[in-house]
């Protein structure tokens, strides 16, 4: 890609392989297709490490990392310019050498509950099987209901509804964006509240990674960046990261503009649910990051490094 023109003659979007991955690398493209009609945009799809180990919960196996470190590869030989990932996917310190150079605006960001046979969590009869692949939905559903029995699920969206209707699960809760970017959205039998399960960070929003040696390529992605979504974000991450956050840290970030306000919440809980820690702060949307630092404060303040020494503990076991 020349540099020194306007509008690059190619533009290759490095993409996991998975339905879902397909459809946010496609829709960029789209995105950069109008933005620049006189160059060429591919797809280079990629099976990464993270598509390929199924059999075991993400926090065990080297967590986030390993859905984008293939597409990292790809964009360091040259092969592609950027990379598009799901924003809860993308790991809180971005490895040396690469940066997230727009953040576009977010799909709904709150959880799905799917059922075949129930309307809602709280029509769940005790005993009932409930699968989720995250720590953070556990550590909320063992909480608020103790009397469900929660196992992992792991696979791409597709292979986790199947398990579902082959009655493996009563229920499964999933990040409400993918079921409607892959118009299932007829699948989510309610959508959970921020009061019910407080997002991942990032969750329902687009991340463009580039090599941050490339500002042509930050400069072609500038325009696809959502200002209020990226504040938002910003904050969400800052306090995952100043808490350690990874798939091994049952964490929830939140933040909303409300009247001109940023309004972020977030709570850390040990994955049992017996002990969670939660609180919010506002201030303005430019200090996004230096609101998340003060949240995680707050959060330590009550607790949170007990039940991060308990989890850094349990793991180490």
């Amino acid at each position: 890609m020349n540099s020194s023109s306007s509008s690059p003659s190619r533009i290759v979007i490095a993409s996991r392989e998975s339905p879902l991955a397909m459809w946010q690398a496609v829709h960029v493209q789209g995105r950069l297709a109008a933005l620049y009609p006189q160059s060429q945009v591919d797809i280079l799809g990629m099976t990464t490490q993270g598509d390929q180990i199924l059999d075991k919960p993400l926090a065990t196996i080297g967590g986030k990392g390993l859905f984008i470190k293939e597409l990292e590869v790809a964009m360091e030989e040259g092969r592609a310019d950027l990379a598009v990932h799901s924003l809860k996917d993308v790991p809180m310190v971005m490895p040396e050498g690469f940066v997230l150079s727009a953040i576009s605006e977010r799909e709904t960001p709150f959880d799905a509950f799917v059922s075949n046979k129930y309307a809602s969590l709280d029509e769940l009869p005790a005993g009932a099987v409930v699968g989720t692949s995250s720590l953070r939905r556990e550590a909320v559903l063992r909480s608020r209901y103790p009397q469900l029995v929660i196992k992992s699920l792991r696979g791409n969206l597709g292979t986790r509804l199947r398990k579902l209707d082959a009655g493996e699960y009563d229920a499964i809760i999933l990040a409400a964006a993918g079921l409607i970017r892959l118009g299932l959205k007829e699948r989510i039998r309610s959508t959970l509240t921020p009061e019910q399960s407080l997002p991942a960070p990032g969750q329902g929003a687009l991340g463009i990674e580039t090599r941050a040696d490339r500002p042509d390529a930050t400069a072609i992605v500038a325009a696809l960046n959502d200002p209020e979504t990226a504040h938002c974000v910003r904050a969400e991450r800052a306090l995952s990261r100043a808490l350690g956050g990874s798939c091994q840290v049952p964490l929830g970030g939140y933040a909303i503009i409300e009247n001109g306000e940023l309004w972020l919440r977030g709570f850390v809980a040990t994955p049992d649910g017996q002990q969670m820690v939660s609180a919010e702060v506002r201030g303005a949307p430019a200090d996004d990051e230096a609101l998340g630092l003060q949240l995680a404060a707050q959060l330590r303040a009550q607790g949170a490094d007990d039940i991060l020494a308990q989890l850094a503990t349990h793991q180490a076991g």
